[in-house]
């Protein structure tokens, strides 16, 4: 009885849960973004970190510095006075550091290996995918974001139900790199500054601008071109109104306890100097530092209240570890899914239709009760969808189908027992006892090695074989509880309050 009206209850509440379903881009439409990586950024970017070592590794051996290092072409390149230092250095950074080193007459040219810098690439595409992940799941109501890998360095995004993605592209271009840099020189133009260096910048500085004022200008800023004190130290950041006087709008962030020791360690040994919020190469904000600080600050000036909340949702999400660039972008209309989901519908109800009729013909009564249940495993799919936050795909309209031909081929099994158990003289009640015990073995087994089939689909696939899947070990699931208890149930109370005699099957 208790099967009976849970079925009840789900055929009643079967409504509103569909309203609240999430559907996939191929039956609501959206946007289809294709995104590159710049892998080779992300080489450039360990050995820039790898650089900032070479300097103390040859100090402690007494060597001379370089007097020009850099990094182009995929490699470090180290300038020596003398041929001398320069193989003395070389001898002494293949002994110290994880690099291909190689000398050519007073240079020094350190690399990784092939197998390296490959996992480099791979790692940038598989890390900011999870970037993505995060950045679009705070920032957009949208049912399901698939976001996933193609070839060796582009990133495909799919946005469902997503008309205008504009704002999306804003927030999936910004690398959202933060850093924290002491000024050495500012100026009104990039010229100024050059001129103090006699138009040379030093190898290990470089110019940047700042954000465009209101009246239209901009300050250049000659900081570091690297910094210990980044982004990545970052524990938290939150928008909310404060600042000096009380009604701006700021971004607080908080430092892991290493970020905080070399914060504290930067603002501590420079009083009376500036110090820059550099993000994605740009000064937003600069000023002196007055205190040492070690694990909590504020950003502030120029913000409204939508670019504090878009700064602290790209400060907690992470930094990109690479650049991209948007490829392609499709926009897929809502009208093509609208017409999936009318021929998936269609081809339901004529499934269910001839199903119906064969069960009736072949069945009768029994065959009835077969289809109630079936009804009760769709709503139960519908359920299972809705409380899993899974995404309906045109796929899974396919999972569903197929959820209909197992659904009713258990049936199909459990009846013939029951058959062969009034053929063979059986009560009815114990006709039915037995047919249902009979076959539970069989129906778990076959359901089981279809279930694994899913798990492996949903863990390898992407995409609309994931949906497929879902929908698929879902309805196993459904089955099973259908198939087993509540068209058991249905039987019982059938035969209960009508008590019946003969049962025609």
């Amino acid at each position: 009885m208790f099967w009976v009206v849970l079925g009840g209850l789900a055929l009643y509440l079967v409504t509103p849960v569909k309203d609240k379903l999430k559907f996939g881009i191929d039956l609501v439409g959206g946007s289809y973004l294709t995104l590159e990586v710049q892998t080779d950024e992300a080489v450039k970017s360990e050995l820039l970190a790898a650089l900032q070592s070479v300097p103390r590794k040859l100090q402690d051996k007494n060597i001379a510095f370089p007097v020009s290092k850099r990094v182009e072409g995929g490699k470090i390149v180290l300038t020596f006075d003398d041929l001398s230092e320069a193989n003395r250095a070389a001898v002494q950074l293949k002994s110290d550091m994880p690099l291909q080193v190689a000398a050519e007459d007073k240079q020094v040219i350190l690399s990784f290996t092939a197998a390296r810098e490959k996992k480099i690439k791979t790692d940038a595409v598989a890390k900011n995918i999870e970037v993505f992940r995060t950045r679009l799941g705070r920032l957009m109501s949208v049912a399901e974001i698939t976001i996933a890998a193609e070839g060796e360095k582009n990133i495909i995004i799919e946005l469902p139900g997503v008309a205008d993605p504009m704002k999306a592209r804003t927030m999936i271009g910004k690398r959202a790199v933060l850093e924290f840099k002491l000024v050495e020189r500012s100026g009104s133009s990039r010229e100024d500054i050059e001129y103090e260096y006699d138009g040379e910048i030093p190898d290990d500085l470089e110019v940047i601008t700042g954000k465009l004022s209101s009246d239209g200008s901009r300050t250049y800023y000659l900081v570091p071109k690297f910094t210990d004190v980044t982004g990545k130290m970052l524990v938290d950041a939150s928008s909310r109104v404060g600042g000096k006087i009380g009604i701006q709008h700021v971004v607080e962030f908080k430092f892991s306890s290493e970020g905080g020791e070399k914060f504290y360690e930067l603002t501590s040994r420079n009083f009376g100097r500036r110090l820059a919020v550099v993000l994605d190469d740009e000064v937003i904000m600069d000023a002196k530092i007055n205190s040492a600080i070690r694990t909590d600050g504020v950003i502030e000036g120029g913000l409204t209240s939508e670019s504090a909340k878009e700064l602290a949702v790209l400060l907690r999400s992470g930094a990109l570890v690479a650049p991209i660039t948007i490829e392609g972008q499709q926009q897929i209309a809502p009208t093509l899914g609208s017409e999936s989901i009318k021929l998936g519908l269609l081809s339901c109800v004529v499934g269910l239709s001839l199903l119906l009729l064969f069960s009736l013909f072949y069945y009768s009564i029994s065959g009835l009760f077969a289809f109630i249940a079936l009804l009760f495993n769709l709503c139960l799919v519908l359920f299972g969808l809705y409380a899993v936050g899974a995404v309906l795909t045109l796929p899974g309209i396919a999972g569903m189908i197929l959820t209909i031909g197992m659904a009713i081929d258990a049936s199909i099994l459990i009846y013939e027992r029951i058959k062969d158990g009034l053929s063979s003289g059986l009560s009815i009640k114990k006709a039915i006892n037995d047919g249902f015990g009979n076959v539970m073995i069989v129906i778990l087994d076959a359901n089981i090695t279809t279930f694994i089939v899913g798990v492996v689909l949903y863990k390898f696939g992407t995409g609309p074989l994931q949906g497929f899947a879902v929908t698929m070990m879902l309805g196993i699931v459904s089955t099973l509880v259908t198939g087993l208890f509540f068209l058991k149930s249905i039987f019982n109370m059938f035969v209960d309050t009508f008590n019946v005699k003969k049962l025609r099957i």
